[in-house]
């Protein structure tokens, strides 16, 4: 039996050599944001069997970044990417194997020179962690 996310999650098209042992990874495109998200396997655990704290952080970021860049380009400035200038997390509590673990980007401040940006982690519904970005607009 092969795992299905839940509907509208289908499989994240924009792939990095650092993600791929972390795939399958999904994302639900939405109008104002990207929600990508994952079913906590062993690929994404730490020693002690629970998400690494750099998977968090780097997925964060990446939806982020995406919202972003959704919230610039609804806005009507041009932009060729992000850099990410600062990035912090704050690890509420863990998840475990075989949660459904989902990054949503829950705050957008978009701008010509700089993008602001915060997300919620949350593991079957329940927030694990708290991130805060601020992205330098190409």
């Amino acid at each position: 039996m092969t795992f299905q996310p839940p509907t509208p999650f289908a499989p994240h098209t924009r792939r990095s050599p650092l993600t791929t042992p972390w795939e399958p990874i999904y994302a639900d495109v939405r109008e104002d944001r990207w929600v990508l998200a994952v079913e906590v396997r062993e690929p994404h655990t730490n020693s002690r069997g629970n998400p690494h704290g750099g998977l968090i952080a780097a997925l964060a970021d990446n939806a982020m970044g995406l919202s972003c860049g959704v919230r610039l380009k609804r806005e009507g400035i041009a932009y060729g990417g992000f850099i990410t200038v600062s990035l912090g997390v704050d690890y509420l509590s863990a998840a475990k194997l075989g949660q459904w673990l989902e990054f949503d980007t829950d705050f957008i401040k978009p701008g010509k020179s700089l993008c602001f940006a915060e997300a919620t982690v949350r593991a079957d519904g329940k927030p694990v962690a708290r991130a805060r970005a601020t992205f330098k607009v190409v």
